[in-house]
């Protein structure tokens, strides 16, 4: 086919091209400077999205670059890994384009918010004989809790007896990442 426009990666622009082979690899001549090369490829855009994470109410922002045409949606877990802060696992909590919007491509993204979702810190109440206790832990986003449950936390023993998630309701058994609060009965 002459007069094809193909990205010529010696002249760095696209330029009209020959087909001189077709095949599994497609070689190609370069009308301007006639170097035979093998068809690129098309060249994926990328776009850098700013991701603004929190973790344990202290916000951070991060810069990825992922491919523009990638769909990003509120409730997306999405790895966050940003050269000079780190590598985190994040879940998406919102999503800013020219508004407020629930999904989105990379590309239109100016900002996204986030919740860390490695590490999360876990709120449990735990009574007995009428008296309440609050505790705080640090946990891995991943663990299962479960109603039923023996757990251990600043040496109280309790029976897990209700599990509250982020989103809504109440569930039997949940990962950290999404509980709200944990209710306990001690032993």
């Amino acid at each position: 086919m002459p007069g094809s426009e193909i990205f010529c990666p010696y002249c760095e622009t696209e330029t009209e091209h020959t087909i001189i082979k077709s095949g599994q690899e497609t070689l190609v001549k370069c009308a301007e400077c006639e170097t035979v090369h093998p068809m690129q490829r098309e060249r994926e855009k990328l776009a850098q999205i700013r991701v603004i994470v929190n973790r344990g109410g202290t916000s951070q922002p991060y810069y990825i670059t992922i491919p523009a045409q990638e769909m990003l949606k509120v409730g997306d877990e999405l790895v966050v890994d940003d050269e000079e802060r780190g590598v985190v696992l994040a879940k998406i909590t919102s999503i800013e384009t020219e508004k407020r919007v629930q999904i989105s491509s990379a590309g239109l993204i100016k900002t996204a918010w986030a919740r860390a979702i490695d590490d999360v810190d876990l709120r449990v109440s735990v009574y007995r004989r009428g008296l309440t206790r609050s505790l705080k832990a640090s946990v891995p986003g991943d663990e299962v809790f479960e109603v039923g449950q023996m757990r251990e936390m600043e040496g109280l023993k309790f029976r897990i007896v209700k599990i509250k998630l982020r989103d809504e309701g109440f569930a039997q058994t949940a990962a950290a990442k999404d509980i709200v609060r944990v209710w306990g009965r001690a032993q």
